[in-house]
């Protein structure tokens, strides 16, 4: 990626989600601004940007010139004169809201709001703003700097001319974008998650299988034709030649009876007492940040196949 939009971007918060962000922004040549006032946000900064690099580069997303992520000292600082902000501030509603008063107060008025946001709903967030028409959500997939989509969520008062802005930011960077026909609660992606994991923790709970299985049944089983194809593909390709009709025809009334079947378990405490410890069994001995480096590697392999790239050997 060689052209670049001198405009500065802002991102606010410096945790997983805005670290990843603002590294994912500086390596593809843009200038960053950060407003995080914890005193380790420099240093995972820093962190996030070593592993960053070597993912971005062999997805041909990085730079001839990247830049360094500049921490600032407050919001006000980090959005001045930018066309963008990134917020991706911790999932608190009031906190959020706090942030946002403060950018009305610095920003330019048609500098975009766009909040990393994992479930609340944007019209929740719009509430009170001066400009509620800039703000919509654009909700990343982890990590930020290595997947590609992007889910975008306008709320009551976002404008269309705000959702094209968005979409058409994203997509320069090399962001894929999904944009949502209505307002929901969690989104699109961690809707879809949340529904998996539900019955993954219903068999775990239950005793039907453990952590470590049950996550091999997604990765083994699963996880390899969702690359390529999404629920309704699989089951339209099920079908024959038919497709989904036939599939609907041979299967529907099955299909119900597991919907039917399927648990509302509990995240009590003695459920979350056995996720952690078969998790903990599971990941023998690994650290989290050893097991997100394999994912990252992996994933990276994935995408070069999709991308027609192999990885070398």
């Amino acid at each position: 990626m060689n052209t670049t939009d001198p405009t500065p971007i802002a991102v606010l918060g410096a945790g997983v989600i805005g670290a990843a962000w603002a590294a994912f922004f500086a390596l593809a040549g843009r200038t960053v601004r950060v407003a995080d006032p914890a005193p380790d946000a420099q240093q995972r900064l820093d962190d996030m940007l070593a592993r960053a690099r070597p993912a971005m580069q062999a997805l041909g997303l990085l730079h001839d010139q990247p830049t360094l992520p500049r921490l600032c000292a407050g919001i006000e600082e980090a959005v001045q004169g930018v066309g963008a902000i990134q917020e991706a501030l911790p999932e608190q509603l009031e906190l959020k809201r706090a942030a946002y008063c403060a950018v009305e107060a610095a920003a330019p008025a048609d500098a975009l709001l766009m909040s990393s946001s994992s479930g609340l709903m944007p019209t929740l967030l719009q509430q009170g703003l001066a400009h509620p028409e800039r703000l919509l959500v654009a909700h990343p997939c982890n990590p930020a700097y290595l997947m590609p989509l992007v889910e975008l969520v306008g709320g009551q008062a976002t404008s269309a001319e705000a959702m094209d802005r968005a979409e058409a930011f994203y997509r320069a960077l090399g962001k894929q974008t999904v944009r949502l026909q209505r307002e929901a609660t969690g989104h699109l992606v961690n809707r879809l998650q949340a529904a998996l994991w539900r019955e993954a923790v219903h068999l775990v709970a239950g005793g039907y299988a453990s952590v470590a299985d049950v996550d091999r049944a997604v990765t083994e089983g699963l996880g390899a034709r969702w690359t390529v194809c999404g629920p309704h593909t699989i089951f339209h390709l099920s079908g024959g030649p038919r497709g989904m009709e036939a599939f609907l025809e041979r299967l529907g009334p099955a299909v119900e009876s597991w919907w039917a079947d399927l648990g509302q378990p509990s995240l009590d405490a003695d459920t979350r007492a056995k996720l952690v410890a078969q998790m903990q069994e599971a990941a023998a001995g690994r650290s989290t940040e050893a097991m997100a480096g394999q994912r990252d590697a992996h994933m990276l392999r994935v995408m070069r196949l999709l991308q027609g790239n192999p990885p070398p050997t």
